[in-house]
């Protein structure tokens, strides 16, 4: 049997959450991997375990000069890139009518530009090695939303279109790309760390008591069974574009799409009456 060559990973976020459980089951499996953390302490356990195999580095994906200088740091240290997994993000708990503007933005920085910022640095170095797999950590609510964390499923709405782009536009250079989206799993995704309050406004308080205590209610996968899902997409040759995480996402999102289709066809004799008449269009 043909021995598996081992990945070589660049990881965002490797502090919590996916990012530490998939960092150590990538170590674990016999591969090496950049792991990144704004707080290179939270991630100094690797080096203690995995030696030379792992190479930990602060990074904050929001500073593009430290993104690229650490991209190419990990590149020159163990000579190729294998896989590009960002993963580093949060959620902002706010209506859409109360957040302000520059929490948005915040959010935008962290959970959008941040990615961008990583694959833009390591674009180069895999057109320069020939291959590449750009993966990143999206959501059930790219396809889906919830209310009181709207602004948090734009963002997966961005990634998730942004990705798909990315797709067609660099097949010709061998580098894939996966989007994954896991739905509810008991990571610290929900803690204080990974979630920011906009100031509230009174009258949706007892909304949003109501929305949490049924969001306490979700059955929420464990995250330690994901290692070997996200591993068989990695491995294969023709990984998929999008990847669900769990069990319960493939029904919400074949339902919701269900319905918007249903709507659309209910309506479709107004939006055809809307075409006019064809002219082309010189470009």
């Amino acid at each position: 049997m043909e021995q598996r060559k081992e990945k070589v990973w660049f990881i965002t976020g490797s502090s919590r959450g996916f990012g530490r459980v998939w960092t150590e089951a990538a170590l674990k499996r016999g591969d090496k991997v950049a792991a990144t953390a704004r707080n290179l302490a939270s991630i100094a356990d690797f080096k203690e375990k995995y030696g030379d195999n792992v190479l930990t580095l602060e990074l904050d994906v929001t500073k593009p000069e430290q993104v690229k200088t650490t991209v190419e740091q990990a590149f020159n240290h163990f000579g190729r890139l294998d896989i590009i997994l960002n993963n580093a993000g949060y959620s902002l708990v706010s209506t859409i009518e109360e957040a302000k503007a520059e929490e948005v933005k915040a959010m935008y920085e962290t959970n959008v530009f941040g990615p961008l910022t990583v694959i833009k640095a390591a674009l180069p170095l895999l057109r320069q090695q020939g291959y590449g797999h750009i993966m990143g950590t999206s959501s059930n609510l790219g396809h889906v939303t919830l209310p009181v964390i709207g602004y948090y499923c734009s963002s997966k709405w961005a990634f998730e279109a942004i990705h798909e782009s990315l797709a067609e536009e660099v097949k010709q250079f061998n580098i894939k790309v996966t989007i994954i989206e896991p739905g509810a799993y008991a990571t610290e995704f929900g803690s204080q760390d990974s979630l920011k309050f906009a100031e509230g406004m009174d009258l949706y308080t007892d909304y949003k008591a109501k929305f949490f205590e049924g969001l306490a209610s979700y059955e929420r996968g464990d995250p330690n069974a994901t290692p070997e899902a996200l591993f068989k997409i990695v491995d294969t040759d023709n990984p998929p574009l999008r990847f669900m995480l769990g069990s319960h996402n493939l029904p919400w999102v074949r339902t919701a799409y269900a319905e918007r289709l249903a709507v659309w066809e209910e309506w479709a004799d107004v939006s055809n009456s809307a075409q006019g008449k064809g002219e082309s269009i010189a470009i």
